[in-house]
């Protein structure tokens, strides 16, 4: 599968930066394109310029709205980040329109942080205008939740985050949610501890991108995770996760055990790749409330066999039961055997709904402030939709 990637706001661009890294990885180790471009959008001309990977040139670093924000952003308001993506959308546009290979891709994906004001403004209104443009791509959104301190310290981050979330849900084909408080490092410095965060948000999406694109006969898998299935698992709120077993060298270079202790740890790498990747999805949730699933195994060509697909096939069923699920192998690595997993069309995430009920909290407190008490006595569904919507 073949991507666009657009990060905007400080967030979103050094994410899109993770991605560019990503491709030429895959470029130089698979030779193969899976990030066909990249490009950072923002009002801050400093963000632009501290990203490492994604062409310098104004095509790729856009920058917007410096009629009202003299290039220095727009103090998370989020709703003068919208404001500001309507009057630059076709901008915006015509830079992706001219890259190289645009109408080979096979979707776009659009990345911010819910919690600042460029990123979570722009990215439901860039949607909208790009689905309206190509109604036959399709558009993803990846959003990046804020860190629990920035949740503690100003109710701004919880009323953007959650009118980011409304907005986003309401025009992305698919929103993959990140929880930047599980890849938190507390003992290294917080420019590598984000570094490290934009690193492994990304990974997971390395094997999932580049099975449907190898062109070297024996690293293709017998059943091929392409552009068509990970389309078809993507839908509402969605996450995703990576597990990785180490393979010793003996394990794949003389044979499977014989020793039947050896046979019973080789025969459950599958499903320790499959609980790892688990507890390392991208965001605490429940599995039983998807609706859609698709998982990957890349490993040693010799080392993948149908008994592994179906146990790891039955530990993902067990744990999403309501779940279509899709899989396939990619018989890539070396040395390691991995599992990338993906649930999608989720009916319920408790966190989202935490963001919209705190939300709502602070909308009745300023109300009532403002004098309109009725506020305390009005349901929570009905002043859900008073959560506006960035459009």
């Amino acid at each position: 599968m073949k991507l666009v990637v657009m990060g905007l706001g400080q967030c979103g661009g050094r994410v899109a930066d993770a991605f560019a890294r990503l491709n030429k990885r895959a470029r130089a180790r698979r030779k193969v394109d899976i990030i066909l471009d990249a490009f950072a959008i923002n009002t801050d001309i400093t963000d632009l310029s501290g990203l490492n990977t994604i062409k310098a040139d104004s095509s790729h670093r856009i920058s917007i709205g410096g009629q009202k924000t003299h290039g220095h952003g727009v103090g998370k308001l989020s709703e003068i980040g919208a404001d500001i993506a309507k009057e630059s959308g076709d901008k915006i546009i015509d830079a992706v329109r001219k890259t190289r290979g645009f109408a080979d891709s096979d979707a776009i994906l659009l990345v911010a942080g819910a919690s600042g004001g460029t990123g979570s403004g722009s990215i439901a209104e860039l949607t909208r205008q790009l689905k309206e443009r190509y109604f036959d791509k399709p558009v993803y959104n990846l959003i990046v939740l804020p860190f629990q301190q920035e949740e503690r310290t100003e109710a701004r981050t919880i009323y953007n985050t959650a009118v980011c979330l409304k907005s986003t849900y309401l025009v992305a084909d698919a929103v993959f949610l990140v929880d930047n408080q599980r890849y938190v490092n507390k003992d290294i410095t917080i420019i590598n501890n984000l570094m490290d965060i934009n690193e492994r948000l990304v990974q997971p999406f390395y094997n999932l991108l580049c099975a449907g694109e190898e062109r070297i006969a024996q690293y293709v898998g017998a059943k091929v995770v392409d552009a068509g299935d990970i389309t078809e698992t993507l839908a509402g709120w969605t996450v995703l996760g990576e597990g990785r077993i180490n393979i010793s060298r003996s394990a794949f270079s003389f044979g499977r055990s014989s020793n039947f202790r050896g046979r019973a740890i080789e025969d459950s790498r599958g499903t320790r790749a499959m609980d790892e990747a688990l507890g390392e999805l991208s965001l605490t949730c429940d599995p039983r409330d998807a609706r859609r699933g698709l998982f990957l195994v890349s490993a040693p060509r010799d080392e993948i066999n149908m008994g592994m697909l179906s146990d790891v096939a039955g530990s993902l069923r067990m744990v999403a039961p309501n779940a279509l699920i899709r899989y396939g192998d990619y018989p890539r690595t070396k040395g390691s055997l991995d599992v990338a997993v993906i649930l999608s069309e989720f009916t319920r995430v408790q966190k989202i709904t935490n963001y919209f009920n705190r939300a709502i909290e602070l909308i009745k407190l300023v109300k009532a402030r403002q004098g309109r008490i009725e506020y305390a006595d009005r349901k929570i569904e009905d002043i859900f939709e008073d959560i506006p919507v960035l459009l």
